[in-house]
């Protein structure tokens, strides 16, 4: 068979030839230029970034007659009968990692080359030698003969001994990057007379996730069907996302644009897109847009602070080995809370309804109370958009301050008097949360948490995630009713991220070195302000809401 794979076909034969990796091509080159040739090297890196590729470059630069800066001639005897010669050995540590393979390969070690200078084994994945076949090959790593040359390549240096790196010249291969990949792609495109467009070598190159190995086999399997390359065979048949969607559906989240993020999932859901390649897709433009609010490059509804927790909160996504639903919703829950919520308008008509429906009941119950107040003080209808959106979101910095100073108490109060057989028992029963008959929605706010700090009358629950704690403590009283039944005693509950909890604990450690003492604090009470909403209200109106639920009234 002549037909030869891209990546074998383009496999590079001189120093020249190797893309990237420019310090260990240098050094290496540099060793054969001034003769200074160690008798052991180890390559180690990802897979497809090189190390066995440019093992036999080396190895065929040392065994020149004439190297012409510390690169192979190509002319001579030992150049020309490289891929033939006995002297250069290749051994995969893989199929040949037992202690009988290495002590045969180590009498051999004896035997001068044939036609060489030097004899030359290259053993890949060298990682997957036994301990014992490791201990062989450590003598004669230590004191080998002059004329022999070790070059080993691993893609797990963690697992070689480090009695074996302490004798090696060590290199570290990188994951080509984007640009490196790119440009290679489009080199062999070029002499393979292959149309291709620059989405698609872009697309190609960001999936290899930095192996050219990769690169390459995935556009010879493109190329076998067609000689024309584009991004829409590549989306459709690899479970790729475009980078245009993705720099959109950033572009909605930074203006709020719910409807459209919406849309864009629904597009997702029932796609074949691998979930992981869109969430590292989706974490690098948003590494993007961070770094251009830090230099102040731009404006956004997000700040720093946020697009990093959203960040962690993505990568947390991408960790789950256990998924029972379409990953796309989990994403697009994790997205939709970092978008503020729609400020709906007075003067609401039918076309407006499906925007209602996004809203919360209590926000409703919230804004039309609002409502109430503008119509009957005339303001109403006259009110301009801008100023209700400051309104709502001055409403919306007012809790969380209220959720703050809530929590502060709470800590504060639970640290007073916390003792480890209060946290212990809680603990105990905090196994059979999932069991429950809390309500679902509940529940699946607890399940993930976990209780750090127990006291008579206050409890510390902590969460990985923060959109989890802020939502616990928004409806902290109510969660705290459900709690308080099942621990069958009266605690008040807070809820702190895993990073909040770190500084908390570590505060408190240090004032008790200090000397610093707690005491209780009482919570502020929180009066519901029901003679403001009645107090420009008609006599009628009073007698009415002093006979139904107030709540339940509507002003026309």
């Amino acid at each position: 068979m002549d037909y030869k794979v891209f990546y074998r076909k383009y496999r590079p034969d001189s120093f020249k030839g190797i893309v990237g990796q420019e310090f260990s091509k240098n050094m290496l080159q540099n060793a054969v230029k001034n003769e200074k040739i160690s008798h052991a090297y180890i390559f180690t890196g990802p897979r497809g970034t090189g190390k066995t590729s440019t093992a036999k470059v080396f190895a065929k630069a040392i065994n020149c007659e004439n190297p012409i800066n510390g690169e192979a001639c190509g002319e001579c005897n030992s150049c020309k009968n490289f891929a033939m010669s006995s002297d250069i050995i290749e051994i995969d540590a893989a199929s040949n990692n037992g202690v009988d393979e290495i002590r045969e390969l180590i009498n051999n070690v004896k035997i001068a080359p044939t036609s060489s200078k030097y004899k030359i084994y290259i053993i890949d994945e060298v990682h997957m030698m036994t301990t014992s076949a490791f201990n062989a090959l450590l003598l004669t790593l230590e004191e080998p003969p002059a004329h022999v040359i070790f070059i080993m390549a691993t893609t797990n240096i963690e697992s070689v001994p480090i009695t074996i790196l302490s004798r090696c010249q060590r290199f570290n291969f990188k994951k080509f990057t984007i640009a490196e990949l790119e440009s290679q792609i489009n080199y062999v495109c070029e002499q393979e007379n292959i149309d291709i467009t620059a989405e698609a070598a872009l697309e190609i190159a960001y999936i290899s996730e930095g192996g050219m190995r990769d690169a390459l086999s995935l556009l010879d399997q493109l190329s076998a069907n067609s000689t024309s390359i584009t991004i829409e065979n590549i989306l459709s048949n690899y479970g790729s996302v475009s980078t245009v969607f993705i720099k959109d559906l950033v572009k909605n989240l930074l203006s709020n644009d719910v409807l459209s993020i919406t849309s864009q999932f629904d597009q997702l859901k029932s796609s074949a897109s691998d979930y992981k390649i869109f969430i590292k897709k989706l974490i690098q433009e948003l590494v993007d847009y961070g770094i251009q609010l830090k230099m102040q490059y731009m404006k956004s509804n997000l700040s720093y602070e946020q697009i990093k927790n959203l960040i962690f909160e993505l990568n947390e996504c991408m960790n789950r080995t256990n998924i029972n639903i379409n990953p796309y919703i989990l994403i697009e829950l994790v997205l939709l809370n970092y978008v503020s919520p729609i400020p709906i308008s007075t003067d609401f008509d039918s076309e407006k309804s499906d925007i209602k429906g996004l809203v919360s009941s209590d926000e409703a119950v919230a804004t039309s109370k609002d409502e109430i107040r503008l119509e009957k003080s005339g303001l109403g209808n006259d009110l301009p958009s801008n100023i209700i959106e400051e309104k709502a979101l001055s409403k919306d910095d007012n809790q969380l301050d209220t959720l703050n100073e809530l929590k502060k108490i709470r800590i504060n109060n639970c640290f007073c008097g916390a003792k480890k057989d209060l946290l212990n028992e809680l603990k105990g029963c905090w196994e059979d949360i999932s069991t429950s008959p809390m309500p679902d929605d509940v529940i699946n706010l607890l399940i993930d948490s976990s209780i750090a700090a127990a006291s008579q009358t206050n409890a510390i629950m902590v969460t990985n995630l923060e959109s989890t704690a802020l939502l616990i403590n928004r409806r902290i009283d109510e969660i705290s009713d459900y709690l308080c039944e099942f621990f069958d005693q009266e605690l008040r509950f807070i809820a702190l991220t895993e990073e909040e909890w770190k500084v908390e604990k570590n505060q408190y450690i240090e004032n008790v070195r200090n000397g610093v003492s707690y005491s209780l604090k009482e919570e502020p009470l929180v009066q519901k302000p029901v003679e403001e909403m009645i107090e420009n209200t008609s006599q009628i109106e009073k007698i009415a809401q002093d006979i139904f639920n107030h709540d339940k009234i509507e002003i026309v």
